[in-house]
């Protein structure tokens, strides 16, 4: 059997490309070394676009979002552990979202599972190699070792990604060796928190609110709290030997006050699911040369690590695999257009360099030393510019990455996701959110007369052509790509020649040309 495409890895990453294939048709398999779902805590949440993305797909309520659309974070977040005043933006690009990892993976597989994927748990790979024509995947499972063929492997493998190694794909970048970060959960005394507001209060240091790192002299800590079970607690110390052995809650209590300089009470954490308890000696910043080669593809921490990973490695991941997923199909498909499949690698490595950008300024920033804290000082003087403020707001949920689609002067909103807009339809009024959820193109004609739709009747098969009214529309039409992605957009009220075929020109670039028998 030769399947269409072999995913290695059935964490987050894996499993969100297996259902952004499923929408589009494609079973794919996914190897998974780990004979169950890992619980291990390696994110506290979705920080950025990745939010509304998640909602493009059905999966903001499943992971626990409120009723309706996302709303952005217009309040206070952070950056290297130094305020942020969100409330200064006219609209904040910041989404977070409190979900642990283990809650993502659960949410992931079984969307996975239901639109198509076979996941195989204990089936580690061994080796591979690939020819023009497919990829050889060696893997040992229960039943011994096994040769597996496929068009297409996507490691999503982690940091260590065999898949990328195999590969020969360089994954340059910076280690570091400076820092001890240790991981629990712990239970803390209920009077020791603040019921109205959730901070942990710490005599003689203050209230820390939930989520939001703090920086000390000695190094960092963090606090965050979830429904039913014991709150997550973080540290990093810097350049400080950590003790031999397996970490422990009594070390944990002696880091918190190390880097605290007070003392905050653990005992055994309860609730459901495996407790963290780790500790993590240094850490990398790296970017794969290449995010494809051939018919092999990386993507989340195969493809990128950051110093400070966690929830921003985890919502890049994210993305990676909702911009694979639909190239990949319709190169599997047959429509694919030239070109396709290599404008992975160029969008999400600019994606990527610009995590690593904002993950290694915040790396400095919550250093220790003297000339960091007037660094420090400094830039908070700046973090009340409203300007600066903007700029490091759409760095951190990466808002401020805007996709090249080939058009030399395109239209404001070309290369941005779409807006989630509430349109008037025949079948009623409906979020655009709710329209994208089976990762189809899709053209919104908001002209009078519906001549956009009109003029691309031969597309039909291609993508979904929605004639719409709203009262203040951003354009008479657009054209979305499957990842919500804004391909094309025009303000004219009606058509002319050169804007028809401007738009004819968009879908052949990301939908490939239209069979002959059609046009």
């Amino acid at each position: 059997m030769i399947y269409d495409v072999i995913i290695a890895g059935a964490g987050p990453v894996g499993l969100m490309l297996a259902s952004e294939l499923g929408l589009a048709g494609v079973r794919p398999l996914v190897l998974e070394r780990l004979t169950e779902p890992s619980t291990e805590h390696k994110a506290n949440g979705l920080v950025g676009q990745v939010v509304p993305m998640m909602d493009r797909r059905g999966l903001y309520e499943r992971l626990g979002g409120p009723p309706g659309r996302p709303q952005p974070n217009s309040n206070y977040f952070m950056f290297a552990a130094l305020p942020l005043d969100l409330s200064l933006l006219e609209r904040s690009p910041v989404y977070n979202m409190a979900v642990p990892q283990p809650r993502i993976v659960e949410v992931l597989r079984e969307r996975a599972l239901e639109l198509g994927a076979e996941i195989r748990w204990g089936a580690e790979i061994i080796d591979i190699a690939q020819d023009d024509d497919g990829v050889s995947v060696e893997i040992s499972d229960a039943e011994g070792t096994h040769l597996l063929h496929t068009r297409y492997l996507v490691g999503a493998d982690g940091g260590h990604s065999l898949v990328r190694k195999r590969a020969g794909i360089d994954f340059p970048g910076v280690s570091y060796d400076r820092t001890t970060g240790r991981t629990v959960h712990a239970a803390i005394p209920a009077e020791w928190v603040d019921p109205a507001t959730g901070s942990l209060r710490v005599p003689g240091v203050g209230d820390i609110r939930p989520f939001m790192p703090i920086r000390t002299e000695r190094g960092g800590f963090a606090y965050a709290p979830f429904p039913g079970r014991s709150p997550l607690l973080n540290t990093t110390e810097w350049d400080r030997p950590a003790p031999d052995g397996p970490l422990t809650l009594e070390e944990m209590q002696a880091s918190i006050a190390y880097v605290l300089g007070a003392e905050v009470p653990l005992a055994p954490p309860t609730g459901p699911g495996e407790p963290a308890l780790r500790r993590q000696l240094g850490g990398n910043t790296r970017v794969a040369a290449q995010f494809r080669d051939r018919r092999i593809f990386l993507a989340g921490d195969a493809a990128h690590v950051l110093v400070f990973g966690g929830g921003p490695g985890l919502n890049l991941g994210l993305q990676d695999a909702m911009n694979l997923g639909w190239k990949l199909a319709a190169e599997i498909d047959g429509r694919a257009p030239a070109g396709l499949l290599d404008s992975y690698d160029t969008e999400r490595r600019m994606a990527a360099r610009r995590a690593v950008l904002q993950s290694q300024a915040q790396a400095t920033l919550l250093a220790p030393g003297a000339d960091v804290t007037a660094m420090r000082e400094v830039f908070a003087e700046l973090l009340t510019d409203r300007s600066t403020v903007q700029r490091l707001a759409d760095l951190i949920s990466g808002s401020d990455i805007r996709y090249d689609m080939g058009e030399p002067d395109p239209h404001p909103l070309v290369g941005w996701p779409a807006p989630d807009l509430d349109l008037r339809v025949a079948s009623g009024t409906h979020r655009l959110a709710e329209l994208t959820r089976a990762a189809k193109p899709l053209l919104l004609d908001f002209s009078i007369d519906g001549s956009f739709a009109a003029g691309l009747r031969q597309w039909g098969d291609r993508v979904e052509i929605v004639v719409a009214e709203m009262d203040e529309p951003p354009a008479t039409a657009l054209l979305l790509r499957p990842d919500s992605y804004v391909a094309w957009a025009c303000n004219s009220a009606r058509p002319n020649t050169a804007e028809l075929e401007e738009l004819r020109s968009a879908l052949a670039r990301w939908l490939g040309p239209v069979p002959v028998a059609a046009v």
